[in-house]
């Protein structure tokens, strides 16, 4: 086949302790999928279903586990805020997955940021609109090293963390998730065929916070190793 411009490479993600990539698909996010953050976000927690947005593949900024990595700050924001979360990369289809069986679609599991425009966010909530320009921006997506759940299992428990010039600015554990990773799986499943090289992010503790040119920010998933980006 031949293209009309030269097609774009293919967004990846290191593989942990190998020279393999995941190559990613699309990105789903899970929105609000901590009690704690969703009260600070001036939402009440609950048991609705969860709630989906999506960031291109090439927002994808893949750091080397010991390395830091540059982000710049984005532009048209004036509160650029951090936010850590468990990663799921998908490494087997389907449709209406159960929840008993989520786990065997499960390649596995990064620590991720998903970056976020809260200025913009927030404007474009109250206004009913989609948050795209909030969410889906450039660089908004940097992600560790997979490591695969035949590795790891799958953690229902665990801390996750993130620092901001090595000061605590987010605290929580995977126990506290509304919606556990299977059950987003599931539901997720509903509504779009998963297939491998989608990653999940499955939602942040409390303590979201702006974060400024300069700042090195660092966060980890027990287990799953540590992320870290200097905003440039």
């Amino acid at each position: 086949m031949s293209y009309a411009i030269p097609p774009a490479s293919i967004p990846a993600v290191p593989v942990a302790d190998s020279t393999d990539s995941f190559p990613v698909r699309r990105i789903y996010c899970v929105g609000r999928n901590y009690a704690a953050h969703a009260r600070e976000m001036g939402s009440d927690p609950d048991r609705d279903p969860p709630f989906f947005f999506c960031k291109p593949a090439d927002a994808v900024v893949p750091v080397a586990q010991g390395s830091t990595v540059d982000v710049a700050y984005p532009p048209e924001t004036a509160n650029y805020h951090h936010e850590v979360e468990l990663v799921v990369a998908i490494g087997k289809g389907g449709r209406y997955i159960s929840i008993d069986s989520a786990n065997d679609h499960v390649w596995g599991y990064a620590v991720g940021f998903d970056m976020t425009r809260r200025d913009l966010q927030f404007a474009l909530r109250d206004k009913g609109r989609p948050w795209e320009l909030g969410k889906a921006f450039d660089q908004s997506a940097p992600i560790g090293p997979i490591v695969p759940a035949s590795r790891s299992g799958h953690p229902t428990a665990g801390k996750v963390w993130l620092t901001v010039n090595g000061k605590t600015k987010q605290e929580g554990d995977l126990a506290d998730l509304i919606w556990s990773v299977p059950e987003t799986i599931a539901h997720l499943s509903k509504y779009f065929e998963l297939l491998p090289g989608d990653l999940i992010f499955t939602g942040t503790p409390e303590g979201v916070g702006p974060v400024v040119r300069g700042d090195l920010v660092s966060g980890g998933v027990e287990g799953f190793g540590e992320l870290s980006i200097r905003i440039a």
